[in-house]
């Protein structure tokens, strides 16, 4: 009997919750929507940006002068360029290939390769033909018009203009505008420069 005693409050107690749950209550609220999915894990902050092409990486954060891109030798002259040794023996040796210097211009600088600019600088005659300048250098300072002093590989262009000329204007600053090429230079072998321009026109003189 003892054992009877125990299991009916057992009974008892189970028929209660039985009885609660079926009891009625508050409506529940439908569910709406997809349910939330796993995110997935958010990409770290210092990550590296995917890398512009050429054209863009030119464009940006860089003025425009009309239709050119206003450049300045604080950027084609902003690293350094060591020239190699790769001469040929005698002067009169053949022109012969030349294995590339190792590579030393910045991609920040090659991304004005082919682009239209526009580049301040003192222009230093090379070529005058019936009074008018057909190729000249366009150089970041006057050392080398006035002083004499040979200026880094970066620090001139190499312009030829693609009109009749232009006038000389000398011992100010001007602008050139053309299309820049950007890459090394050779003749016979030698490293004569790693950046030349088609030039259309020059304006000036403006103070850099």
């Amino acid at each position: 009997m003892k054992y009877t005693f125990l299991i009916a409050p057992l009974v008892v107690a189970g028929c209660l919750l039985a009885t609660a749950a079926d009891a009625p209550g508050p409506a529940k609220k439908a569910v709406r929507g997809a349910p939330i999915q796993k995110l997935a894990p958010a990409a770290p902050t210092n990550a590296a940006p995917a890398a512009p092409d050429a054209k863009a990486a030119a464009s940006g954060n860089v003025q425009k002068d009309g239709e050119f891109l206003v450049v300045g030798f604080d950027r084609l002259a902003g690293f350094n360029y060591d020239v190699p040794d790769d001469s040929p023996a005698t002067t009169n040796a053949p022109a012969k290939a030349v294995p590339p210097p190792k590579e030393q211009i910045p991609l920040t600088v090659k991304a004005f390769d082919k682009q239209r600019v526009a580049l301040k600088g003192f222009m230093l005659p090379l070529k005058v033909e019936g009074g008018l300048i057909t190729e000249l250098l366009i150089m970041r300072d006057q050392s080398m018009c006035c002083y004499g002093t040979v200026p880094k590989i970066n620090e001139w262009v190499s312009v030829k203009m693609t009109g009749k000329g232009v006038k000389p204007i000398m011992d100010q600053a001007v602008t050139l505008y053309g299309k820049l090429h950007v890459g090394e230079i050779r003749e016979n072998g030698y490293l004569v420069g790693i950046y030349q321009m088609d030039g259309e026109r020059v304006a000036g003189p403006l103070d850099l």
